[in-house]
């Protein structure tokens, strides 16, 4: 994704947010198609003249005067929040309000209040997903379906289904309201998934999407710098965030390819965000509660902490997994525990954690459960069993990505390569 990308991206969140707040939530479709006029506009007249000194004020200029014009000849106000109704049916006080609605610090707070109305406690966990991706991301469908492996038409029912929940609301989920700490819950555990998707997702394109990772960034900076929402576990979350995308620039090599946690150049990753996400880190001990945010932002702090492989502290990291397979129990995470069991005892002692692992036939279609076992058979020397479980890997590989670095292994297994 290029530069110019991410920025709608970025701004279509915050124009659509802002423009619900003063449609009104039934009229969500009425503020995606002012936004997306607002975006054609200034493709056609940047292209002419050029691009001007502050663009992401031009587009809400232009999304805030188009605005007025609906509301001055749809009376669309009819259907906003009560509490802003009366103050957009007067022409005295119509633009003044929607300068306000404009403000940088309304945008903020309409960003918030879609975000929660996208968690809302009808909607299944991946159409609250989806929701923020597509609303406050900016996200096409098709983008949607391929992120998530899905079809085309399946993302647009689930989204389609999902506005419709959403407009029985009356107005933008309100901060205020008592139902705040299980919706900050949800918007918290779609955040951590969209994250997730972007750092080691699924996708038949690409392993690794760097764009979804910066959108899950960005509005946990936005949860965070409320002071109702920057919880403990709103820190942990953000931490785990930094701390892993702190070592995104060392996962591709130059061409593209996968470079194995154990061989990545340490000197690549960013300082910057690891120092940030061990500040979030230390604000997210301010309380009581202990969640899977902060026992994984702490196995990230550790592996961001030692300057080399050999250096890191397996057996902190063994006895946190304990502590998260005791949380939230997982074919995954026991996957990840037997792996730094293997680093701490050997491969011979991984292997047979991995064997024990409580519904193991849940990871059978999960290309990294094959590949660990050709990861440890190599290290031990056994190569054509290797092999067999690297040919397995390469078969259910999703991507060109996860293909090319399982072909690697498998030449490593034929002596072609360095292990």
């Amino acid at each position: 994704m290029d530069i110019e990308d991410h920025f709608f991206r970025h701004e279509f969140g915050r124009i659509v947010a802002t423009l619900t707040r003063l449609f009104g939530v039934s009229n969500i479709a009425l503020a995606e198609d002012v936004t997306q006029d607002a975006f054609c506009r200034a493709m056609e007249t940047w292209k002419l003249r050029g691009l001007p000194q502050n663009p992401s004020s031009w587009l809400m200029a232009t999304a805030r005067n188009r605005a007025l014009d609906i509301l001055r000849r749809e009376r669309t106000a009819r259907a906003a929040e009560p509490g802003l109704t009366r103050f957009l049916e007067s022409e005295w006080t119509l633009v003044p309000t929607v300068e306000e609605a404009f403000s940088a610090h309304a945008i903020k707070d309409s960003q918030l209040r879609m975000m929660f109305s996208c968690c809302h406690p009808r909607l299944p966990e991946e159409a609250q997903v989806a929701l923020i991706l597509h609303i406050l991301c900016g996200f096409s469908v098709k983008e949607i379906a391929q992120a998530f492996v899905s079809s085309h038409a399946a993302v647009e029912k689930r989204i389609s289904r999902a506005k419709k929940i959403l407009a029985t609301s009356s107005k933008l989920f309100d901060l205020a309201d008592a139902d705040f700490p299980s919706r900050l819950s949800s918007v918290l555990q779609a955040l951590y998934l969209l994250f997730n998707e972007g750092y080691h997702g699924s996708s038949p394109k690409a392993a690794l999407r760097t764009e979804l990772c910066q959108e899950a960034m960005l509005l946990i900076d936005l949860v965070i710098g409320h002071p109702a929402l920057a919880t403990p576990q709103s820190y942990a979350l953000a931490a785990l965030m930094y701390l892993n995308a702190a070592r995104l620039p060392a996962r591709l090599d130059g061409s593209g390819n996968f470079v194995s946690f154990f061989e990545q150049d340490r000197s690549l990753w960013n300082h910057n965000l690891i120092a940030d996400g061990q500040a979030l880190l230390n604000l997210s001990a301010s309380g009581t509660e202990l969640t899977k945010y902060h026992i994984e932002a702490a196995i990230a702090s550790i592996h961001t902490s030692a300057a080399k492989s050999e250096e890191t502290d397996w057996k902190q990291i063994v006895s946190l997994y304990d502590m998260l397979m005791a949380m939230h129990p997982s074919p995954v995470i026991a996957l990840n525990r037997a792996i730094s069991i293997a680093q701490l005892y050997g491969p011979h002692r991984g292997l047979q954690e991995i064997s024990i692992i409580h519904d193991l036939h849940r990871l059978s279609s999960y290309p990294f459960y094959p590949a660990t076992l050709g990861e440890l058979e190599l290290r031990l020397g056994n190569y054509p069993l290797a092999k067999m479980h690297f040919s397995t890997a390469l078969s259910l590989a999703r991507n060109p990505m996860e293909r090319n670095f399982l072909r690697r292994r498998i030449n490593a297994c034929n002596g072609n390569n360095k292990i």
